[in-house]
């Protein structure tokens, strides 16, 4: 299947971010040896995630590590512009398998579920302070969530087919988007900006100044 992923910071570090708490939770439950059912959906879900990285648009480029590298010539991409001639904050189709889609959905109902029970057991015990790094947890399966969301926000036809056709036949080609689909592209990435701001009306409206 195709998503649209921007070419964006913001959603790349997310992205990125989820490798430590993954591999930390894997590790944990490898630990205790017990073979569980849990073990096995964190460990299909960090072989999905690094699927799903290595699918991402110039990834290499957003890596913290890799900051001043060029773009790969392996990776060509385009540059897009609005019908009057606006730059735009290009969208890449890129094709992910849904199995991999499906692992990292249900490790995330897996940590949505196991927050759920910690709160309700620390209800039940007089809701005493949470631990140390557990508001953390929450925070971080509020990021899976962010993510997941924008990986599966069905992207509009007409945008997608413009964008799968744009073939580039060299490292960068130039895309200009029709009036109808620059009304499109807005309201998808108002989307994507509202799923992964939202709550912080600073970061939002920063964020949101890199799509106009």
């Amino acid at each position: 299947m195709y998503v649209l992923v921007p070419d964006d910071p913001v959603f790349f570090a997310k992205f990125q971010s989820l490798e430590e708490p993954l591999l930390r939770h894997l590790y944990r439950l490898h630990s205790e040896g017990l073979g569980s059912d849990e073990e096995r959906i964190v460990s299909d879900a960090y072989d999905s995630w690094v699927q799903v990285l290595l699918k991402l648009p110039l990834w290499s480029r957003w890596h913290v590590g890799e900051a001043s590298a060029e773009p790969s010539s392996e990776l060509p991409r385009h540059v897009l512009y609005s019908a009057r001639g606006d730059q735009l904050t290009s969208l890449y189709p890129t094709e992910v398998a849904a199995a991999d889609l499906g692992h990292l959905t249900a490790c995330l109902d897996l940590f949505v579920e196991t927050d759920r029970t910690r709160r309700a057991a620390r209800n039940r015990a007089g809701a005493e302070p949470p631990e140390a790094g557990q508001g953390l947890t929450d925070v971080l399966t509020d990021v899976f969530r962010r993510v997941m969301d924008v990986l599966l926000l069905p992207p509009p036809e007409g945008l997608l087919d413009t964008l799968r056709h744009a073939v580039p036949q060299e490292l960068v080609v130039s895309v200009t988007l029709p009036e109808e689909q620059v009304t499109e592209y807005r309201e998808f990435c108002e989307e994507i900006v509202t799923i992964l701001s939202s709550g912080d009306s600073f970061a939002f409206r920063s964020h949101r100044a890199m799509y106009l």
